[in-house]
């Protein structure tokens, strides 16, 4: 019994790392509510490894995803006329939002991360960055989607390759 607590104490320590992370993200993408490629990155910034070593297994450069998702935006903003520039041109000149105080929300996307994490919680040891990977690869549609595409990661194989890591992480 005291295992379980024990672990559920740490989930919820990575849950709001990876909340407070995915954050930052967006917020550095101006943005104010996180979408899935925001988790993904800050799956890919947890200290357990297990994101970076499932991109690693299909051969994807976790350091190209955010250039990727920051194409998609330009790509998506490009397509209803308005030229942006380069993702660091875009950047340049606005003030960096900050968190509003209060609860933690996030777009419909990363919602959808929240729930398919909580929906897996009994169906896996402790919560690790692959999982966040594995659920996020699942997405067919999004900037995630289309970045890792962009990216030349086949979606199917880097789901593969996150449970795997995900099943070897809980063996330990």
């Amino acid at each position: 019994m005291f295992s379980r607590i024990k672990a559920r104490f740490s989930d919820m320590g990575t849950i709001g790392t990876l909340c407070t992370g995915a954050e930052q993200h967006a917020l550095r993408d101006q943005q104010r509510e996180p979408g899935a490629e925001h988790f993904l990155l800050a799956a890919l910034d947890l200290p357990d490894g297990t994101a970076r070593r499932a991109f690693a297994d299909v051969g994807a450069d976790p350091a190209a995803l955010k250039d990727a998702i920051a194409r998609q935006y330009g790509n998506a903003l490009a397509a209803i006329g308005l030229d942006v520039g380069s993702p660091s041109e875009a950047a340049a000149g606005q003030a960096q939002l900050v968190a509003r105080p209060g609860a933690f929300n996030a777009s419909a996307s990363g919602q959808e991360v929240m729930q398919a994490l909580a929906a897996s919680r009994g169906q896996h040891g402790p919560l690790l960055g692959a999982h966040v990977v594995a659920i996020v690869a699942g997405m067919p549609h999004g900037v995630s989607a289309r970045a890792l595409r962009a990216m030349g990661v086949d979606l199917g194989q880097l789901r593969s390759a996150a449970e795997a890591v995900t099943r070897a992480g809980t063996r330990r």
